[in-house]
């Protein structure tokens, strides 16, 4: 197994936006996918933001982290993301206010566990640029 050689940052927003165009097929429209790529992409960064060098608090529940989406696919992925965006919803504070009713808009299990991929595939906070705004 080799290891996939990290993207620059305007391959890899290519690449997100790209997959947008995949699930608005599939009835998922851009603010969706938006909503989706940002509560999916917090968790990532809170993950990351966790690990050394940076080892922050960042008060999300073991369980309900980026740690415990990504060894799921599929119909498991799709419940334990449920579960996630509503146990999340219901934390004081700020983490609460973000996931505040927050549901899944991609349908199709498949689709949810690729994008969980394509944003675990990758270091976030290492990359060069904003990405939140490109």
């Amino acid at each position: 197994m080799h290891e996939s050689k990290p993207m620059n940052t305007s391959s890899l927003v290519q690449r997100v936006w790209n997959f947008c165009h995949t699930l608005r097929d599939d009835g998922v429209g851009y603010g969706d996918y938006l909503e989706q790529l940002t509560y999916l992409l917090f968790l990532k960064l809170a993950h990351e933001y966790a690990q050394k060098p940076y080892n922050r608090d960042t008060h999300i529940p073991k369980g309900y982290d980026w740690a415990s989406l990504t060894p799921k696919v599929g119909e498991p992925l799709e419940a334990h993301y449920l579960a996630t965006l509503h146990k999340l919803g219901q934390e004081p504070g700020m983490l609460g206010a973000i996931f505040f009713k927050a549901q899944n808009k991609i349908q199709d299990p498949a689709k949810l566990s690729r994008l969980v991929q394509l944003i675990d595939a990758e270091s976030w906070i290492s990359l060069g640029a904003d990405t939140k705004g490109d």
